[in-house]
């Protein structure tokens, strides 16, 4: 059953996938609505095999075509794969729904079926990374997953921010298969073999070679820090249902693959681990206080997604270090939270993107500071938005608590398990880890009062309206998944299998409840019946204008301050005054630039090395027959040294 369901999952997303570009030329709803609702009923079927495969262990392989011994189309459904399985299914279905309305609202007459056609071929890449048996498999349709995903990205291929966006995806996204692909050969090369199984023996360089070339691959494509910056520019340029499909489910295949060879191949040192929580942690702290200066939602929320990918990679860091240290309970609680996190980052970040597409949708910016007062013209994304931020906050009792709530359980058991300097290095993560947590919270107070709160600062905001209904039932599934998970996450576990220390948020939800229930109907029959209508005191002001509001960019710089470090903050103030003693004041002009330190430190550096080394290069192409043919003769007799020497 589990692989006729799997098999009906991909028939039914190639048919998504096919239908809307062969009929690429007719501007039809009817047609997109078709290609969207193929990922929706792929999703009942994945969803379906996940939870087989999930409470029954049974794993399910098959070999779809095998054209030569060395190369062959092979899938297997263990419950890893059908845990990343899952997160998909749920994540696309929820998209569709969002995108079958959302696309509508789109410029580009008949390329929205394109939209359409690549986003089924999207998700069917992703199912077939997640699925893939071997290594050969697993890189095809992995480059299968970025070039559809680059097409996605550049939709809006006529907006030249678009266009640099998609060139930075474009080579960060190739990058990142090109490790990925050495990786594989270097394991070729020792094992002999495609397939994804053990090498047994001690780690040999050749071995320490390749977990770092894929480590760096999958840190690409993950976006850690320091190979993040395609996030901030993909993301935003993104529609916002791409955005929410690339950050709640691709990056998750990233750390599918991370997982999948260390658990299946490698035999991790202790070293490893230390170097995977160090990124981990790095990427946590500094993804969420660049989150903290941005002021475009969507931009907001790629660096949000840097920082709980480094929560993400916290987990599995913890998870190979308390493995190789003989410490398998301490490891298994880490290696869940790590899983779990992953799921519960899909659902509350693709929550936050939907809403946030519906928010840009209204009032056509993505500039918080041009928001505000949106939770009176669209009460339901109000509260869809602010649930995810909560839970993205890790506040209980949301999944986003149960899940970080994991992570910390297996740091402070760790302090009695652990040698003296791997306390420090675990004291000093701890520290990072419960920054960052803090952090996150104080990014989505100054995200949802700037953008839902107070007064319109623009006259978009003044007159934007809720969504259609359509845009609010993805959203709406998304935001009750993001409850369930935190008030039964203790239940949850204890269903498949897992005893795991958290709290028992369902009985603590009911009691807290109960006591609101109780405290409201003690204040409805005690209350005054009297109706008073004011505005809010504003500090003595006669009335309140939208200009003397708390913007976001003054929420955030007490915070901006503290790290102007980090974020190397230079200021510019000039100032007129109308006396010589300058002590009359007539007008000033005041600029904050924020340095973009990885990419003027990194990325702009090393781009300028490849330029230089390119110009050198282009010189041998002189357009001289005669220097082309002495090329070839060079060539053959190089080749034919080789051979002799090596034969």
């Amino acid at each position: 059953m589990i692989i006729e369901l799997f098999l009906l999952a991909i028939i039914t997303l190639l048919a998504g996938t096919i239908v809307p570009l062969l009929a690429v030329s007719v501007n039809r709803r009817y047609i997109r609505t078709i290609s969207l609702c193929c990922p929706i009923f792929a999703s009942l079927f994945l969803g379906a095999l996940s939870l087989v495969v999930l409470f029954s262990g049974e794993t399910s392989g098959f070999t779809l075509y095998q054209p030569i011994t060395e190369f062959s189309f092979s899938f297997v459904i263990d419950r890893l794969a059908s845990f990343f399985l899952l997160i998909i299914a749920i994540v696309s279905a929820c998209v569709a729904l969002y995108f079958s309305e959302y696309v509508e609202h789109m410029d580009g007459s008949s390329r929205r079926n394109i939209l359409c056609g690549f986003t089924s071929l999207f998700i069917l890449a992703m199912v077939l990374v997640v699925s893939s048996a071997n290594s050969f498999c697993f890189f095809l349709f992995w480059e299968l997953m970025a070039a559809s995903s680059f097409f996605l990205v550049t939709f809006e291929y006529t907006h030249d921010e678009t266009k640099k966006a998609g060139l930075f995806y474009f080579f960060m996204t190739q990058l990142s298969s090109l490790f990925v692909l050495l990786g594989i050969i270097m394991l070729y090369l020792e094992s002999g073999s495609f397939a994804i199984a053990p090498i047994h023996g001690a780690s040999t360089l050749p071995i320490t070679a390749a977990f770092l070339v894929l480590f760096i691959g999958f840190s690409i494509k993950a976006g850690i820090i320091p190979f993040h910056k395609w996030l901030p520019y993909a993301h935003p340029e993104s529609p916002s249902p791409i955005s929410a499909l690339m950050s709640g489910v691709m990056l998750k295949i990233a750390i599918y693959g991370l997982i999948r060879f260390l658990l299946d191949v490698f035999t991790p040192d202790l070293w490893w681990g230390a170097l995977i929580l160090a990124a981990g942690i790095t990427s946590a702290v500094l993804g969420v206080i660049y989150a903290l200066k941005e002021h475009d939602i969507k931009g907001m929320l790629a660096y949000s997604s840097i920082e709980n990918i480094g929560i993400i990679f916290t987990g599995i860091g913890l998870w190979v270090i308390f493995s190789a240290s003989n410490l398998p309970l301490l490891a298994t609680i880490s290696l869940l939270g790590a899983l779990f996190h992953s799921l519960n980052h899909a659902l509350f970040k693709s929550l936050l993107f939907l809403t946030s597409g519906s928010v840009v949708h209204a009032t056509h910016t993505r500039d918080i500071e041009h928001m505000g007062g949106l939770a009176h013209r669209m009460p339901y994304t109000s509260a869809l938005f602010f649930i995810g931020a909560v839970s993205i906050s890790a506040l209980p009792p949301l999944n986003g608590f149960a899940s970080e709530f994991l992570i910390f359980t297996a740091f402070f058991t760790s302090v009695a398990f652990v040698s003296p300097l791997f306390k420090v290095l675990l004291f000093i993560c701890l520290a990072l880890f419960a920054l960052a947590s803090t952090l996150s919270a104080a990014c989505f107070v100054k995200a949802f009062g700037s953008i839902f709160l107070a007064l319109p600062r623009s006259p978009q905001s003044e007159v934007a309206k809720e969504v259609p209904r359509a845009m609010l039932i993805g959203p709406g599934i998304l935001a009750a998944a993001c409850i369930l998970l935190g008030v039964c996450a203790f239940q949850i576990f204890g269903i498949v299998g897992f005893n795991v220390p958290l709290p028992d948020m369902f009985l603590i939800s009911l009691l807290l409840l109960g006591m609101g229930v109780l405290v409201y109907v003690v204040l409805y029959v005690t209350a005054s019946r009297e109706v008073r209508v004011s505005e809010t005191w504003g500090c003595g002001s006669r009335s309140q204008q939208a200009s003397s509001e708390y913007t976001g960019h003054g929420f955030s710089e007490p915070i901006d301050i503290i790290f102007s470090a980090i974020y190397r903050t230079r200021t510019k103030n000039e100032r007129v005054f109308f006396d010589l003693k300058n002590c009359i004041f007539r007008e000033g002009t005041g600029e904050i630039h924020l340095l973009k330190v990885f990419e003027e430190y990194l990325y702009n550096p090393i781009s300028q090395l490849f330029m230089q080394v390119a110009t050198k290069v282009s010189r041998f192409q002189n357009g001289c027959l005669d220097t082309y043919l002495l090329y070839v003769f060079v060539t053959v007799i190089a080749l034919i040294i080789f051979l002799g020497w090596f034969a």
